[in-house]
């Protein structure tokens, strides 16, 4: 916590001590009903660089400096996480701002993959081989997709961008008019299943293709095995557990 040495120490000395008399709190419930006032017993105040605790025992008042992580943690200390049944394939989990992201690795696959172009034709599909994949989950909302060459063992390992349509830059997924479910064990194919469009990001996905990966799906229809050199480099394990979900 920022502060000086001198307030560090404060945490385990009161800083100051007096004698006021401390209002009650007042009930917005009728008074006939007979329940007496609350007593403050407590209170915590967050300046720029300190923390402060006010106790509050009849009369007298006392405060300390105090950290704002011990406080953080004391509060925790009265919940309960749990992370349930985990899909297959999950290899981390996390909490995040806008709630829990679970990390789910998917091998290596032939996939069969559509392309809309037109709505009023039916969609190209392709058969073609993927490499493995990552896929960064949360309940009904499009999921962000990068690729590895192996399942990630370290923090180190590369990722890779996915050399799929539909995908910005930073790795999140564009659902377009798709509804993703809330069961993150169907996320995968739901994803698969939905229509991709060549009309997103479909640049420096391949390097052979840099201009537009659906080249490289033509390129790769029929075949049995993906080319992983052909990948392009988008960052490490690191930055997917530490990057923001918003």
């Amino acid at each position: 916590m920022p502060g000086s040495e001198e307030q560090e120490s404060a945490t385990s000395q009161p800083h100051s001590s007096s004698k006021v008399k401390k209002q009650p709190l007042s009930w917005a419930i009728p008074e006939e009903l007979g329940i007496p006032p609350d007593p403050l017993r407590l209170r915590l105040d967050f300046h720029h660089q300190a923390v402060e605790m006010t106790f509050f025992e009849g009369e007298t008042v006392t405060s300390k400096i105090v950290s704002a992580m011990d406080v953080a943690h004391a509060l925790a200390s009265e919940l309960s996480f749990g992370s349930g049944l985990l899909p297959p394939g999950t290899i981390w989990w996390r909490n995040t701002r806008s709630g829990t992201v679970v990390a789910l690795y998917v091998e290596k696959h032939i996939r069969q993959v559509a392309l809309q172009t037109n709505i009023k034709k039916a969609p190209r599909r392709y058969k073609i081989p993927m490499p493995g994949l990552i896929f960064l989950c949360q309940p009904g909302i499009p999921p962000w997709v990068f690729a590895v060459k192996n399942k990630p063992k370290k923090e180190t390992d590369i990722v890779y961008r996915a050399p799929l349509a539909n995908i910005h830059a930073n790795g999140r997924s564009c659902a377009g008019t798709h509804k993703y479910p809330t069961r993150l064990e169907d996320m995968v194919e739901s994803f698969f299943t939905s229509f991709f469009s060549a009309t997103a990001d479909l640049h420096n996905r391949s390097k052979q293709f840099p201009e537009n990966v659906v080249h490289l799906w033509e390129f790769l229809n029929g075949k049995k095995k993906y080319p992983l050199a052909d990948l392009v480099d988008h960052g490490t394990i690191s930055d997917l557990l530490n990057m923001g979900m918003d």
